[in-house]
């Protein structure tokens, strides 16, 4: 199938953006990016990207969008579409504890030492999780995050301008996406309801890992 010429920059915004940041796009941020008026001509595009098998997307999953081979150091790939189910075992499983609760909204303390394990297919995360919260709170409804989901956190203290992240301040944790600037840390919300956090340089403030996909239990 031809791709047309709107049909290859969003693949190599796509690219770029997982590459670069190790997640790709969110729909909003396509559409904002090409100048759509929304996010409805983004998933037109994005349904003819994933027809034509140039991407594969995750149903239900925010920024669920994988690329069935990317280029890497020395010209060697790595597949991150979904395994098939004839090649999915025990070792596509992951056994993830959820250790609390993260605000998408005003942080809240986590509820750390939870004793409740998830069982989940290791396709629907990138990078690999080491653990799972729960999100309490709707300011990252634009990016399909939601109140009650479960969050995978890769556990790590480095993060790139424009990544979302899980974030301590002053003890507490929240769900944002990153802006770094030469005047210092945001932490922004995906609701234009919700104002953003301003990280003051008298707070203690930490990275406390980067999200990497979520599941929606039943409602």
């Amino acid at each position: 199938m031809d791709l047309s010429e709107t049909q290859q920059t969003i693949l190599a915004l796509i690219t770029r953006r997982i590459q670069n940041d190790g997640v790709p796009p969110s729909q909003t941020e396509i559409a904002k990016a090409l100048g759509f008026r929304g996010v409805r001509a983004a998933q037109y595009h994005l349904e003819i990207l994933e027809r034509a098998g140039a991407i594969a997307r995750i149903p239900g999953q925010a920024r669920g969008i994988r690329l069935p081979q990317v280029d890497v150091e020395e010209g060697e790939g790595e597949d991150f579409s979904p395994p098939s189910r004839s090649r999915r075992n025990d070792d596509d499983a992951l056994r993830l504890p959820v250790l609390g609760r993260v605000a998408a909204g005003m942080p809240i303390g986590a509820d750390i030492g939870s004793d409740e394990v998830v069982l989940l297919d290791r396709s629907l995360f990138f990078p690999s999780p080491d653990y799972l919260l729960k999100v309490k709170g709707d300011s990252m409804r634009d990016d399909g995050i939601l109140d009650g989901d479960l969050i995978g956190v890769h556990r790590t203290s480095q993060a790139q301008s424009g990544q979302i992240v899980i974030a301590r301040i002053d003890d507490e944790i929240t769900v944002k996406l990153l802006k770094i600037t030469r005047t210092g840390i945001r932490l922004l919300p995906r609701n234009p309801d919700f104002a953003p956090i301003d990280v003051s340089p008298d707070q203690d403030f930490a990275i406390e890992g980067l999200y990497c996909g979520l599941v929606r239990p039943s409602r």
